[in-house]
C-alpha cells in the first residue's frame, strides 16, 4: 500500500532533535516500503511554512506529516489539504483543526507534572517563587501545557508566580528574561521552561547569577543526551520527558493505516497521545 506513495514532512524546523528523530523514523519506513519522503524547511518561519504547504497541496503528495508553528496559521491549508484528497498527521503540536491524525505528547498532563515537581521543592521553607518561561504563547505545547501548570498551581497558594512571559523558544530570549526576573526575584525558588531546548538559556542565566542549585529548574523534551548531560551537572533540576521513538513508532503506525484504508481524507479523526 505505500510502494509509489509520497510523503512529505512540514517540520517548523529542522534545527532540533525532535525533527530530526521524526523525520529520521518516517524516512525510513517509508522508503523501505517502496515510497518516497521529502522535507520542507521553513525554519522556524511560519509564513514560509504556511507557503510551503500551499505548494504542498498542489503537487498533491499522498500524506503530509505537519508540526504546527501555532494553532490557527495552518488550520485553514490543512483543511484545503484534505479537501484535495491528501491524509495530513499532525506531529507533537497540533491545530484548531483536527486532521486524519495527531501523535504527540499530552502537554496538559505535561504541564501538571511540571508544576507538581515545582510545589514538592518550592513549599515551606522557601520563597514559594516561581517563574514560567513559555514558548510562542500560540504554541499548542504553550497554550495546553499553561493550563495543566496554573490548574496545579491554583491549589497551592504557598507558590507564587513572579513571570510569567513567553520566550518563543529561543535560548537568548529565555536567557535574557530569566536574568531580569532573577534581579526583581534574587529569591526566586522555582523556573519552569516549555522545552528543553530553550531551557538551557535559562540555565545559563541562573549560572551566571550565581544560582544553580538555588533555583529549581524543570523542563521537558524528546530525552536527548543535552538534557540528560543537563540533569546531571545540575542545570535541570526536574525533566518530564517524551520518547521519540516511540512517537515515530506511533506516527508510522498512523500513516501505514491511512494509506491502507482508502478512506477517503477526513473521514477519521484518530489522536494517540
Amino acid at each position: 500500500a505505500l510502494k509509489g506513495k509520497k510523503v512529505d514532512y512540514l517540520p517548523v524546523s529542522m534545527g532540533f532533535d525532535l525533527a530530526q528523530g521524526w523525520a529520521a523514523g518516517v524516512r525510513q519506513m517509508v522508503l523501505r516500503n517502496g515510497g518516497s519522503f521529502s522535507i520542507r524547511d521553513p525554519n522556524w518561519s511560519t509564513s514560509a511554512g504556511a507557503q510551503a504547504l500551499t505548494e504542498l497541496i498542489t503537487e498533491k503528495p499522498n500524506l503530509i506529516v505537519v508540526q504546527n508553528p501555532d494553532v490557527t496559521s495552518y488550520a485553514r491549508l490543512i483543511r484545503k489539504a484534505e479537501k484535495a484528497g491528501i491524509y495530513v498527521v499532525q506531529i507533537n503540536m497540533r491545530s484548531s483543526y483536527s486532521s486524519d491524525g495527531f501523535v504527540g505528547a499530552n502537554f496538559e498532563k505535561l504541564g501538571e507534572e511540571e508544576a507538581d515537581a515545582v510545589v514538592r521543592a518550592c513549599g515551606a521553607g522557601t520563597s514559594g517563587k516561581v517563574a514560567i518561561v513559555q514558548g510562542v504563547q500560540t504554541a499548542a505545547a504553550s497554550v495546553y501545557q499553561i493550563n495543566g501548570v496554573l490548574r496545579v498551581l491554583s491549589k497551592h497558594p504557598e507558590i507564587k508566580v513572579v513571570s510569567n512571559q513567553p520566550a518563543n523558544w529561543d535560548p537568548s530570549k529565555a536567557r535574557a528574561l530569566t536574568a531580569t526576573v532573577l534581579q526583581q526575584n534574587p529569591d526566586l525558588c522555582g523556573l519552569i521552561s516549555f522545552w528543553d531546548g530553550m531551557a538551557i538559556g535559562s540555565s545559563a542565566a541562573i549560572r551566571q547569577a550565581g544560582k544553580t542549585g538555588k533555583v529549581y529548574v524543570v523542563t521537558n523534551g524528546g530525552a536527548a543526551e543535552m538534557a540528560c548531560n543537563n540533569l546531571k551537572n545540575g542545570n535541570f533540576e526536574a525533566y518530564v520527558a517524551f520518547d521519540v521513538r516511540r512517537q515515530v513508532i506511533d506516527l508510522n503506525d498512523t500513516i501505514k493505516i491511512l494509506l491502507q484504508s482508502k478512506l477517503k481524507p477526513g473521514t477519521i479523526k484518530v489522536s494517540l497521545y
